[in-house]
């Protein structure tokens, strides 16, 4: 019999809280929780099932006082909010039909029928909430044990019910596998990734970058480039896309930079802004990612410009992505040096300055303004008393070409 180890989140008081007022028979650890405290590692989300109905689940908590917020009560979820914790709580459920992007589900009351239900057989594990004790029905524990990341029963119509197991079989394999890949789960993928065209490109995206923030995402990354996954979803990626990323993540590591999706996806692209723009639009990124995405691509191919110059014309962090992006290890370094602490300084000077030292307001303004910042940019920011010996010569250049 396998038991939970103990853990902190074992003991907090609003989940005893939610198990006592279910019921202790009632109830069930579910999932990623069960999943990463087996292996030690950190959690963060405890979900729990049980095959009381949602209304029963809320009345039975409501009685407790513990507030419950309905987030996805058509699908029988509940999240409950008790001493400070939140949890969701989820009725047992059966598939009744699926078109590969959304299941039409019937409640149940069979733990074994809502497991055969999940994607991996490390996902299916249950936990009872006070003995720790575990259930596993399809061999997850001896897949964990192994780093073997494998669909329950038939891969093809685990996949059939929900394409985005295609990318989940990716990024679960990256955080949790080891050695060779499942072969039959492997080649169901392979075969099934132009269905992936039919997701959301809000779901892909999501996942991609769930992909690209891991430790280091470029095994599996390459595994599936070689598939032909990036072929379907990002065509437009780079030819040299590896070495980009090879390269990006030896600077991240010498200067001791957090993974960053949006950084790495940059470095899947080609340096050319409007494909990079395309590429966001597409998958739907934010207004903010996509202009991200096009600063790099337009800076980070050709000469790199000095990091302060370049982020005040682009911003901080994309100035410092690009020479993470495009420099060697030193200019990365040197990079992460000169932006520790700095923002972008305003210009000490403006028009009514100028119009003060005799020049007539108009385009002349402008251009004495614009030549000043040039050179206070280029001279890496200087402050008022050099601003005004700029101005004082460009003022007399410009009185000499009016004579």
């Amino acid at each position: 019999m396998t038991v939970l180890p103990d853990a902190e989140w074992r003991d907090r008081e609003g989940l005893a809280r939610i198990v006592a007022a279910l019921g202790a028979d009632a109830v069930k650890i579910v999932g990623g929780a069960v999943r990463d405290t087996l292996l030690g590692h950190p959690v963060t989300d405890i979900d729990l099932a049980t095959p009381l109905l949602p209304q029963e689940v809320t009345r039975r908590l409501e009685a407790a006082d513990i507030k419950v917020i309905p987030t996805g009560i058509a699908h029988g979820t509940v999240t409950a909010i008790a001493s400070g914790d939140r949890h969701e709580i989820t009725t047992l459920r059966r598939d009744v039909e699926t078109d590969g992007r959304r299941a039409t589900i019937a409640f149940a009351d069979d733990w074994r029928e809502d497991a055969a239900r999940r994607d991996f057989t490390i996902n299916a594990l249950y936990a009872d909430p006070v003995t720790g004790k575990v259930e596993d029905w399809f061999g997850g524990l001896a897949d964990l044990a192994a780093g073997r990341v494998r669909f329950i029963g038939d891969a093809a119509m685990r996949i059939a019910e929900d394409h985005l197991r295609i990318l989940r079989f990716y990024r679960f394999a990256a955080r949790f596998g080891h050695g060779d890949l499942d072969p039959a789960s492997h080649a169901a993928v392979v075969a099934a990734r132009q269905s992936l065209k039919s997701l959301s490109r809000e779901r892909i995206a999501d996942e991609l970058t769930r992909i690209l923030a891991l430790p280091d995402p470029r095994p599996i990354v390459r595994q599936m480039a070689a598939d032909g996954i990036f072929a379907v979803l990002l065509p437009e990626a780079d030819a040299d896309a590896g070495s980009a990323l090879d390269h990006l993540l030896a600077n991240e590591g010498a200067v001791g930079a957090a993974p960053d999706a949006m950084r790495r996806f940059a470095a899947l692209l080609p340096t050319d802004p409007a494909v990079a723009e395309q590429v966001a639009s597409r998958l739907r990124l934010s207004t903010r990612q996509r202009k991200h995405l096009a600063a790099l691509a337009a800076h980070r191919g050709g000469p790199l410009q000095p990091v302060r110059q370049l982020a005040y014309r682009i911003g901080i962090e994309a100035a410092r992505d690009v020479h993470l992006l495009a420099g060697d290890r030193a200019q990365a370094a040197a990079a992460v040096r000169s932006l520790a602490g700095w923002t972008n300084p305003v210009l000490p000077v403006k028009g009514g300055d100028i119009v003060a030292r005799g020049i007539a307001a108009g385009p002349e303004v402008a251009r004495i303004l614009k030549a000043v910042e040039g050179d206070w940019i280029a001279e890496d920011f200087p402050g008022p008393a050099r601003v005004a010996e700029l101005v004082d010569q460009k003022i007399g250049r410009s009185s000499e070409r009016r004579q």
